[in-house]
């Protein structure tokens, strides 16, 4: 729109504009870009989504770019690999075979794959195995090598025995593929300098017994996006005390998880004044001790709140009233303008003149910046 070279065309859904226009530029690309597919290679393309179901097993939709892909093609896709066991086009209905261009369900994946693997057939299985044993040796080498932005598990367990991180540990469980890597990134995306989000294992399909094993050993939670758990799973997590969360919605499960980690923060106080009394006379009762006749100032001296003696501006020490009384009657709390007899807890050397002063402690709630 700006000069460049990729077409650009206004659409509106709510309109209904430019659906026409789009598809034009689309056929105007691929004559310009000579794009062509020969429907008698072998079946190429790339994975869309893909998900486990009870009965089913695994299914991908798959967009068919080059050739023809038929029932009972052996193939491989990205660290996996299968036979086409069925096939259904984009309206439901079966399918022996899907030429280019067009996008298939496809049964008969031995595990599940990404989306955005590529997909193409081979002529056997035994060259599928040898290409998906390959692939994940060389995947396994690059999970091995360090990382220097990575922290390993004794530096990072003592950094929270410091108090410097904080570590939320997640067990992530989606019905696809796709929806499975988006909220992998965003949960990891999440964790602040204060805390940190770690997915320590992310699949497709219901939460297992072994999910829950996982989070109970490691002291993590369970997340679970539009799946449920077994009933064994649940039982388990039940008695290892593993706390299960289920959502049907994104921003939901984020929102909950931010919530968590501010849970792990430790709360901060902040100090605010209730009320002064001014010490006017010193009374000496035996079996008692010192009791101050004070007036109170300003605020309030609740009779359970913390009191700190201020002498000459400076604090003379800090403690707890044990006796507030208006007149002989015991009182909770003595306000502004009036009278009360003050007893201190362990300190006697109370004087005239002397500012006996309430505060409290309030909590703040802790945030992640």
């Amino acid at each position: 729109d700006w000069g460049g070279q990729t077409v650009v065309v206004p659409v509106s859904a709510v309109k209904g504009t430019g659906i026409n226009a789009l598809l034009e530029m689309i056929l105007l690309t691929a004559d310009i870009q000579d794009l062509k597919a020969s429907p008698e290679r072998a079946g190429q393309g790339i994975v869309l989504e893909a998900r486990k179901e009870t009965g089913r097993g695994i299914i991908a939709t798959v967009l068919v770019q080059n050739g023809t892909l038929k029932v009972g093609d052996v193939f491989v896709s990205g660290s996996t690999w299968g036979r086409v066991r069925s096939m259904s086009d984009d309206r439901g209905k079966r399918a022996n075979e899907s030429g280019p261009a067009t996008a298939a369900e496809v049964t008969g994946f031995t595990d599940v794959p990404e989306a955005g693997d590529t997909f193409q057939v081979v002529g056997d299985e035994q060259k599928a195995r040898s290409i998906v044993e390959f692939r994940q040796q060389e995947s396994r080498k690059k999970d091995l090598v360090p990382t220097g932005a990575r922290l390993s598990l004794q530096q990072l367990f003592s950094q929270i025995e410091k108090g410097e991180v904080k570590d939320l540990a997640v067990v992530l469980k989606a019905d696809v593929q796709g929806s499975l890597e988006v909220l992998r990134d965003a949960i990891e995306k999440i964790g602040t300098a204060k805390v940190k989000t770690t997915v320590l294992h992310s699949g497709v399909g219901a939460i297992t017994t072994n999910d829950v094993l996982l989070a109970s050993a490691s002291k993590a939670i369970i997340v679970g996006f539009n799946i449920r758990p077994e009933r064994n799973a649940v039982e388990l997590a039940e008695k290892e005390q593993v706390e299960i969360r289920l959502y049907t919605v994104i921003y939901e499960l984020l929102d909950d998880l931010r919530n968590a980690m501010v849970g792990l923060l430790e709360p901060t106080y902040k100090e605010v004044s209730k009320g002064r009394a001014e010490v006017r006379e010193i009374y000496r009762v035996p079996k008692v001790g010192t009791i101050a006749g004070c007036h109170v100032l300003d605020g309030v001296i609740p009779r359970a709140a913390p009191v700190r003696v201020i002498r000459d501006g400076r604090v003379v020490v800090e403690g707890k009233i044990v006796s507030l009384k208006r007149f002989k009657d015991d009182a909770s709390e003595v306000r502004a303008g009036f009278d009360c007899g003050i007893g201190l807890d362990r300190f006697q050397d109370m004087k005239p003149g002397d500012i006996i002063e309430a505060f409290a402690k309030e909590e703040i709630a802790p945030t992640l910046n």
